[in-house]
């Protein structure tokens, strides 16, 4: 269980761009987003309780991911996840769907610089095969209570700035259906170096329950804004943790806004 839950960890979180920049802006009411990601994460060690070891074989988690979601108002946001997931090492081989997640997002504060919104989902366990047994956790249920908060910094007046940028942190409780219950924390910064180029740097960490895994991950990304399109390339890189590889690799995305 430790391995085949292992490969399950780099999915842990998900940090979207909006026309603000960050996940805690809601979308005006009858726009939307839609964003396609893919990532190749590949480890030869882990982070154990005395440090890094050495996995008895090279471990390989891949994910295509879609994340949509659509302005209902111009305060409340609909949003959809849902990936299809692949992954080796030495005791697994699994691939199939991931789970699926649908959620609401509501604005609770906003102000021209500020702000704050609440964020509730359901997620459907996923419908892989690993080694001929359907995917761990397959059709348990998981409820998310998120608290995301943003501030958006203009840095038009001063020449060493960038023209925009922004800051936001989200927060969130995962209770999860026959597995240990989890908190996550994402964070993301990201600045507007140009008018159609956009730079970001973001970090996601999370702890299971109880003497459970921890993680932490860093990610460098760059995105090149393409009239309703959006290419984003990054690498992400595990730092830290516990029960989980030492994973590092290639993230690439397609954002299309409607």
């Amino acid at each position: 269980m430790r391995a085949v839950g292992g490969l399950l960890i780099g999915l842990a979180g998900l940090a979207v761009a909006s026309e603000a920049g960050a996940g805690a802006w809601n979308l005006p009411k009858g726009q939307g987003q839609a964003i396609v990601k893919y990532e190749d994460m590949r480890a030869d060690q882990q982070f154990g309780s005395g440090g890094r070891t050495d996995l008895p074989a090279e471990r390989v988690d891949r994910a295509a991911s879609l994340f949509v979601e659509y302005g209902v108002s111009d305060r409340l946001t609909l949003q959809f996840k849902g990936d299809w997931q692949s992954g080796r090492d030495d005791y697994a081989d699994y691939e199939g769907r991931g789970p699926l997640e649908i959620g609401a997002r509501w604005q609770a504060y906003r102000d021209d610089a500020n702000v704050v919104a609440v964020y509730a989902g359901y997620a459907q366990g996923g419908a892989g095969r690993n080694a001929g047994y359907a995917q761990p956790g397959a059709g348990d249920s998981d409820w998310e209570a998120r608290l995301l908060a943003g501030r958006a910094i203009d840095g038009s007046g001063a020449k060493w700035m960038p023209q925009r940028s922004f800051v936001e942190a989200q927060v969130a409780r995962r209770w999860r259906q026959g597995l240990p219950d989890e908190v996550r924390l994402d964070v993301t910064a990201g600045a507007h170096v140009s008018e159609n180029w956009m730079v970001m740097a973001q970090g996601f960490g999370g702890a299971v329950d109880g003497d459970g895994a921890r993680w932490l991950s860093v990610e460098l990304s760059v995105v090149r804004d393409l009239g309703p399109w959006s290419l984003q390339a990054g690498w992400r890189q595990a730092v830290a943790g516990r029960e989980t590889p030492v994973a590092g690799g290639p993230v690439v995305g397609v954002w299309r806004r409607f």
